[in-house]
């Protein structure tokens, strides 16, 4: 039988006509594209893809399977939407993936309300960073993912996903409660032109935001250390050993010795979520989404 997460691997690289262009929207890597490719054909027992030039090519074997694929995970997804929607309630699992501080400041009031009023409803969560995320909803791995948009930097977003607005987060600059800015009530990002920062790890999305932002303001930044948790960086910012920008949502309790900085020129994360089309029909979808917007509307109301 074939397995239909290769299926998704072949549609992606149909609809990207490139392993990296597959991988990119996948949110995989290219090995990882290659390696279900070649398991695939030995599925089926002919080759699907053909070296062209520098790129590849879908065999006439493999235009015809990418054909069906596509019909196959449209269908899988109708059908699960059809059957939900034929019960008329929201019933089930329902995997969500979200970024560590959207799991920690929106999920507990969401998922508190879910179980309330639609106690067959069965949610599994996993803390995962954006982009990884998006690309396990267009697999069929997750149903839902949190994504981020900063104010001056877009995520992309395949096109097979709807998306739903949350909130907008506003975010500060930590810096010693000893460094010369800490006495300000609003600094801009361009103050921090000789500051040592402590950022996410590199390649990530916020991590690229930071850089990019940065060297937009005219300023190479300094990145000294890497650590994935706000809470983490906020001690190193504690300890004087640099500055960091953070996020309010999910923030948590702020160490002493930590200032906190508005910056002059808002800086903000547009924070949203995405499901596949095919699922729109879902109860189960529609309640989440609902439950994500309330808890959403009330953060931002706070």
């Amino acid at each position: 039988m074939l397995n239909l997460e290769r299926l998704r691997t072949l549609d992606a690289l149909a609809r990207h006509g490139s392993v990296s262009g597959a991988a990119d929207g996948l949110h995989v890597t290219t090995s990882a594209v290659s390696q279900q490719m070649a398991k695939l054909e030995k599925e089926v027992g002919q080759p699907l893809v053909a070296r062209s030039g520098r790129g590849i090519r879908l065999t006439d074997a493999g235009r015809l399977l990418a054909d069906h694929a596509a019909r196959i995970i449209s269908q899988v997804e109708l059908a699960q939407a059809d059957v939900e929607a034929q019960r008329g309630r929201a019933v089930g699992e329902l995997r969500i993936g979200a970024f560590p501080t959207a799991l920690r400041g929106l999920f507990p009031s969401a998922l508190v309300e879910l179980r309330a009023v639609h106690p067959e409803l069965r949610v599994r969560t996993w803390e995962m960073e954006p982009d990884a995320s998006l690309g396990a909803v267009v697999r069929g791995d997750l149903d839902l993912a949190v994504g981020i948009d900063w104010y001056n930097k877009r995520m992309a977003v395949p096109g097979e996903l709807l998306r739903a607005d949350l909130l907008d987060d506003a975010a500060d600059v930590a810096v010693p409660a000893d460094h010369p800015l800490a006495g300000r009530a609003e600094v801009d990002l361009a103050d921090f032109g000789d500051a040592d920062w402590i950022s996410w790890n590199e390649g990530q999305f916020c991590y690229e935001w930071l850089v990019f932002t940065l060297r937009g303001e005219g300023i190479e930044p300094r990145i000294r250390h890497i650590a994935e948790e706000h809470q983490t960086q906020l001690a190193f910012v504690a300890a004087g050993l640099g500055v960091c920008v953070t996020p309010r949502l999910g923030r948590g309790p702020v160490p002493a010795g930590v200032r906190l900085l508005p910056v002059r020129a808002s800086v903000r994360r547009h924070i949203y979520v995405v499901w596949r089309a095919d699922a729109d029909r879902r109860p189960s979808i529609r309640a989440a989404v609902d439950a994500l917007r309330e808890s959403g509307a009330r953060y931002a109301a706070a």
